[in-house]
């Protein structure tokens, strides 16, 4: 084997999305110390935010390829599901680090939490709301008078967003929607909310039940709150700051562990369909096709980088989030946070150490040459 890090499964807390825990050969809980094993290597717990796919490939990648154990770490990767709050399970010491999106952790800070943002892997947003072409929904200002999903659990930030400035918030229906575009599809919604990685696709796998083929993109219309201004920074690698500050072995880890995570997203990036393969074999329960698509669409997110290397921290971006976490209102008129977050809520001090040492190993950090693949999606994602 390339690696020390195991995979099993067992249930998960959360029944309502029937989740698997992805487990490593450590059980042991963080301490301040950074436990190390009877493999000599340090054990690390990492919390996704959602179940095992390719969201999160460059860290399968990490572990399949052997960058953890190169770092000496043995790296236990933990799914996550509906009511899994990766920032709190790192709070509260579950973890020792934790991947979730920027704005649901302001609040989370704002409530008390001590975290820090020590690496932003996906530099673009992939939220999306669609619908269908004959709706003639273009942008977030066409969404009035109309009734749209959206997921909630923080995820709807975006949407309102682009609602606030377009003046429309007090002229939408907004409803919850399930992890799935059925709604959609049912017709019972005139947009939905929909990742480019994953509930975009599940859409291109559907067949149209007028022609018998599947849909193509060509039956949709896509807002992409990049285009209209109000992205927001999504997967972050987020730390605990008082073991950062505290604790000169924790920082180190930090570093270690970042670098080694970059090292498997330029192997993604480099390698889509093996990396697709690993989330697979990982015990993703997504079609080929699908976590190939899946794998592909991330790459955008993150590569090429265009804010000094992959995790880099661009300034204007987390300004701009803040801004709209402080602004944005939902149609309670609560906004994300009320004040300013305080300095520790970021810093680049470690992506750039980890940066710079994978620079000298020859690592392409920039990915200034890519190219996505060509993906062929299939009835179903299979």
């Amino acid at each position: 084997m390339k690696h020390s890090t195991r995979f099993t499964f067992g249930l998960a807390a959360s029944a309502a999305v029937g989740a698997l825990v992805l487990s490593g050969c450590s059980a042991s809980e963080p301490d301040a110390d950074s436990d190390s094993g009877a493999s000599g290597l340090t054990e690390v717990k990492l919390q996704l935010q959602w179940l095992t796919q390719a969201q999160f490939a460059g860290y399968y990648s990490a572990a399949a390829e052997g960058y953890y154990e190169d770092e000496g770490l043995d790296v236990e990767i933990i799914q996550g599901g509906g009511d899994i709050v990766p920032q709190d399970a790192l709070a509260n010491g579950d973890v020792d680090y934790a991947i979730s999106w920027v704005p649901k952790v302001l609040g989370s800070i704002e409530n008390g939490a001590e975290i820090t943002n020590v690496a932003q892997i996906f530099e673009r947003s992939a939220t999306l709301q669609v619908s269908f072409k004959d709706q003639d929904i273009t942008s977030a200002a066409d969404l009035a008078g109309k009734t749209i999903g959206s997921w909630g659990y923080g995820n709807e930030w975006e949407l309102y967003a682009g609602l606030n400035k377009a003046g429309v918030t007090d002229e939408v229906t907004v409803v919850s929607q399930n992890f799935d575009m059925n709604a959609l599809l049912s017709g019972d919604i005139d947009a939905a909310q929909a990742m480019t990685y994953n509930e975009y696709a599940q859409l291109l796998e559907t067949v149209d039940p007028e022609t018998g083929e599947l849909y193509t993109a060509d039956d949709f219309n896509v807002i992409d709150w990049n285009e209209e201004g109000t992205s927001m920074l999504q997967d972050a690698i987020w730390a605990d700051a008082g073991r950062l500050a505290d604790d000169e072995e924790y920082a180190e880890t930090t570093v270690k562990f970042i670098k080694a995570s970059i090292k498997g997203w330029a192997f993604a990036r480099d390698n889509a369909q093996e990396a697709a393969d690993q989330v697979a074999a990982a015990g993703s329960t997504l079609g080929l096709s699908h976590q190939l698509w899946m794998t592909n669409e991330v790459n955008k997110l993150i590569w090429p980088s265009t804010s000094g290397g992959v995790g880099t921290i661009d300034t204007a971006a987390w300004d701009a989030t803040v801004a709209m976490a402080l602004e944005t209102s939902n149609e309670t008129g609560a906004t994300i946070i009320t004040e300013e977050p305080p300095a520790s809520a970021y810093s680049n001090e470690y992506v750039e150490q980890a940066l710079t040492e994978l620079r000298d190993e020859g690592v392409d950090v920039e990915g200034a040459g890519f190219e996505p693949v060509t993906v062929e999606l299939k009835q179903g994602g299979e």
